[in-house]
């Protein structure tokens, strides 16, 4: 990077030199070093993208080449009267044209960080790259196409071509602005220093068409400098290095604040130069009012657009954002809530000081889950958990809660009800076999059960699950397929 920005110091400063000789020499040589100096770069820019393989751009160069080699000689040297219908013209209309085919085959290699918009994306990109190019011409037309174009009137093909070629470029940097948007490959260096080239020729253009249009052929030195540069700036984007600029997370990109101004800048610019023009006695015709209001009518579309976008865009975060809270509070095997989950749970349940209810806990241990796991493998080990999980749920309210608590132990929370009851509900719904794959598995459970009667502050969560624990151990001892209530007569490991 640092090599290419010392090339195009020295670059910048014999474009420099070459301008001001040009300008400060008698007119007939200006002209002719102005038109060698704008060969030579656009042969060497030529040179460097034939070796780089860049078929459109190499192209492109080829025919800005031919177009000033023509021109050097119907008008240096055989005096051929402005405006001229030699192939000169043509070529230079073709160069834009080329660039463009150039700049769309960049953007067909899509990169893995690109956007990649929808249709509806899609259109909005078309009614940008409309708004713009209609902005630009009523912004034009205004300030001199309508002279230009009676004198195309009168004139003929001759001038068609004069006005044609900076059109063109025009809709070069439109297409370029649009796109750098949604493609990185067209958001790099090659394609600025591109689009620099056809804001110099573009401009240069119109000044020259006006000048045409008056009936002037000697043309002012001074109208040729975009023309000079422009060769200049498509050798160096011929020489530019290709970046891969990441985006800076917490930033906005340029390509995004470029894609939110793409439709109005040029649209505000229009609507100021407009408004000066009436102001100072100017009087719009219907051209200018028809394409204004389509404009402002493509823009309102535009927005609407973007508008459903948004909604869709904050419909699709708030499902993520439901979908990242469930996934952070479920077990994502069972589906049922996660330790973290059931212990907040638990922890609001104790908070509440004006209860009426029981508050019961079930400590639930899956015995015989090890030998379907060992057995039959743990695929056939996960249905029968999501069995249990399924058979739990069934078996209780859909306020209460039922959660894994981690490997083959589950919790459940229930606020209100007999804590026998319950436990020999569950415990009978997990007795019966489980069918997988074909073979039926015979697995019980062992539970311990623990319950706050009234609000107590010094009692916390684990408090509540490690006796609900002891008395699922206690289950255990005694033969497992048991319920034992925590603080009932039967004896409870601790």
């Amino acid at each position: 990077m640092k090599r290419f920005w010392i090339v195009a110091g020295w670059v910048g400063t014999f474009i420099a030199i070459a301008i001001l000789v040009a300008l400060s020499a008698p007119r007939d040589i200006g002209i002719a070093i102005d038109k060698v100096v704008q060969l030579v770069f656009a042969i060497a820019a030529l040179v460097v993208y034939a070796r780089a393989r860049d078929r459109w751009m190499t192209a492109a160069m080829i025919s800005l080449s031919v177009g000033l080699s023509a021109w050097i000689w119907g008008q240096q040297i055989m005096g051929v009267q402005l405006p001229s219908s030699t192939i000169a013209p043509i070529g230079f209309t073709m160069v834009p044209v080329l660039c463009l085919a150039a700049v769309i085959a960049k953007a067909q290699k899509r990169r893995s960080d690109d956007l990649l918009p929808n249709y509806r994306s899609r259109t909005v990109l078309v009614l940008d790259g409309l708004i713009v190019i209609g902005s630009l011409f009523v912004l034009t037309w205004v300030s001199a196409l309508e002279s230009l174009t009676r004198a195309w009137a009168t004139e003929g093909p001759g001038f068609a071509t004069v006005i044609a070629h900076p059109a063109a470029y025009l809709v070069l940097l439109v297409a370029i602005v649009v796109m750098s948007w949604t493609h990185q490959a067209v958001r790099q260096w090659p394609m600025l220093f591109v689009a620099l080239a056809g804001i110099a020729q573009s401009s240069s253009g119109w000044v020259f068409a006006f000048y045409i249009a008056k009936g002037n052929t000697a043309i002012p030195a001074a109208a040729d400098i975009g023309f000079m540069l422009c060769p200049a700036f498509f050798l160096l984007s011929a020489l530019a290095p290709v970046r891969n600029l990441e985006p800076t997370p917490g930033r906005m990109r340029t390509a995004d604040l470029l894609h939110l101004l793409v439709p109005y800048l040029p649209l505000a610019i229009t609507g100021l130069f407009v408004s000066w023009n009436t102001a100072t006695g100017g009087r719009l015709n219907p051209v200018e009012i028809y394409v204004g209001l389509l404009v402002v009518c493509l823009v309102i579309v535009r927005q609407l657009l973007t508008m459903m976008d948004n909604v869709r865009l904050m419909d699709q975060l708030r499902v993520s954002r439901e979908e990242l809270r469930h996934e952070a509070t479920h077990d994502p095997l069972t589906g049922v809530a996660n330790r973290s989950l059931f212990r907040e749970r638990l922890e609001r349940a104790l908070a509440v000081r004006d209860r009426t209810k029981p508050l019961i806990l079930l400590f639930i241990d899956v015995d015989g889950f090890k030998a379907v796991n060992d057995n039959n493998g743990h695929a056939e080990g996960d249905m029968v958990l999501r069995n249990v999980a399924a058979r739990l749920e069934n078996n209780v309210r859909p306020e209460d809660t039922v959660a894994r608590l981690g490997g083959d132990e589950f919790g459940v929370l229930i606020d209100g009800g007999d804590a026998d009851e319950i436990g020999a509900r569950l415990l009978d719904a997990l007795g019966h076999p489980h069918e997988v794959l074909g073979r039926v598995h015979r697995v019980h459970a062992s539970i311990g059960v623990a319950q706050r009667f009234s609000y107590d502050p010094k009692i916390t969560a684990d408090d509540v699950l490690g006796a609900a624990d002891a008395a699922m151990y206690t289950a255990k001892r005694l033969g497992k397929g048991t319920v034992v209530v925590h603080g009932s007569p039967l004896p409870e490991m601790t």
